[in-house]
């Protein structure tokens, strides 16, 4: 069974041996409420690297919406069974106040790109994300960090964060892992009603089906969704949704669209 590691100062000692062993560690940063994609992310960290290493925190910081970050899903023993099975070593789960000593009176913000897209929508967020997994990379120091494609924008901060601050870490862009009706698997998706699941589908099949994102657009309103954003970028397709007050993203390859 996958240990977990509560304190800074158990997991600097367990570094430390590791360090001293030369053995690689594979990072695999969440906010828990593990699902199928974090196991593939782990899965991954398993295959190329020495020691598996989860991080479940979930962090304030990058909530805009303060009922938001308290309907969150927070399953930490159930996290530790799915990182069991799907390969980690071990979890750290600290509490707010290791990782926040300062009251995040310091936080590290990008000037661009994290302005759009989601950024737009929520104010804030990014700093936070950014935030938290500069904390975490320092204390982790793994040689390689684990992402999934679902959050492209945040993928693509994190990439840009670890060229910028010349941080010795290889970030490793994993797919989306999808349910077999082509809804992008998210720890929020167990907060849809059954009809709300039923519509979900709509979104991945306008993003990949609409020949254009103001049509994919009316389709997802005539569904009933709530648009935040549908726009191409670089050779993605991304897409912010609202239904039944249950906020989803997700993006495609504009080489996969029609």
């Amino acid at each position: 069974m996958t240990s977990i590691i509560e304190t800074l100062d158990a997991w600097y000692a367990y570094r430390n041996d590791l360090k001293a062993s030369n053995v690689s560690i594979g990072f695999v940063p969440t906010m828990g409420a593990l699902h199928e994609g974090h196991m593939e992310l782990i899965r991954q960290a398993r295959l190329e690297t020495e020691c598996v290493v989860v991080s479940v925190f979930l962090n304030p910081t990058q909530f805009d919406n303060p009922e938001d970050f308290d309907l969150y899903p927070r399953t930490l023993d159930e996290d530790r069974i799915l990182a069991s099975e799907a390969g980690a070593d071990v979890i750290i789960a600290p509490m707010k106040e290791s990782l926040y000593p300062d009251g995040y009176r310091y936080k590290l913000t990008e000037t661009e790109f994290s302005q759009q897209l989601e950024g737009a929508h929520r104010p804030g967020h990014f700093d936070g994300v950014l935030t938290v997994v500069l904390k975490l990379f320092n204390i982790v120091q793994p040689e390689r960090a684990y992402l999934g494609e679902k959050d492209f924008q945040q993928l693509r901060l994190i990439e840009g964060m670890v060229d910028a601050l010349f941080m010795n870490v290889r970030v490793v862009a994993v797919p989306t892992v999808r349910e077999t009706d082509g809804l992008a698997k998210s720890s929020r998706n167990v907060l849809l009603t059954v009809a709300a699941r039923s519509k979900a589908p709509a979104f991945y099949r306008s993003l990949t089906k609409a020949p254009t994102t103001e049509a994919a657009r009316n389709e997802l309103i005539s569904e009933g969704f709530d648009v935040e954003y549908i726009e191409d970028l670089e050779e993605r397709r991304l897409g912010a949704v609202v239904i039944d007050n249950v906020r989803l993203i997700d993006n495609v390859a504009i080489k996969d669209t029609i």
